[in-house]
């Protein structure tokens, strides 16, 4: 198990309100400031408020596509690492997320442990100034 800082900022985003809810409790009892969003529209506007120091992003959203929106984040907030989510697809959509800047790349179901060594590697690494190195998982 790994230790997380307390009060990390974490942007969740995912159309399923119930996925966002779970995830939202799990990473909340791990010391993490969590706020969701159910569109990508709505992830924007958050991301304008305030400065996050990590993103978990659907792929799939009705509004915008996962992909569309993580390169605004990469604009935006260039040092926010960024983990993508997705029920669908596969090694080609994995690349994409990676070649578009995503620390990490997990399939749903995904393992709480491997999302939160995946959210925490990343954020180590950009701790100590290093870029991330993203995986797919």
């Amino acid at each position: 198990m790994t230790k997380t800082e307390s009060g990390r900022s974490l942007l969740l985003i995912d159309d399923e309100d119930g996925f966002l809810a779970v995830m939202r409790r799990r990473f909340e009892r791990r010391g993490y400031d969590v706020a969701t969003a159910g569109s990508g529209a709505e992830a924007l506007r958050l991301l304008r408020e305030r400065r996050f120091e990590a993103a978990v992003l659907d792929l799939k959203m009705g509004d915008m596509d996962g992909f569309e929106l993580l390169r605004i984040f990469r604009r935006m907030a260039p040092e926010m690492p960024v983990v993508m989510l997705t029920g669908h697809g596969g090694e080609t959509e994995a690349a994409e997320g990676l070649r578009l800047g995503a620390a990490g790349y997990l399939l749903k179901p995904c393992d709480f442990e491997a999302l939160v060594e995946c959210l925490d590697g990343a954020l180590t690494q950009d701790d100590s100034g290093g870029a991330t190195d993203g995986q797919a998982t």
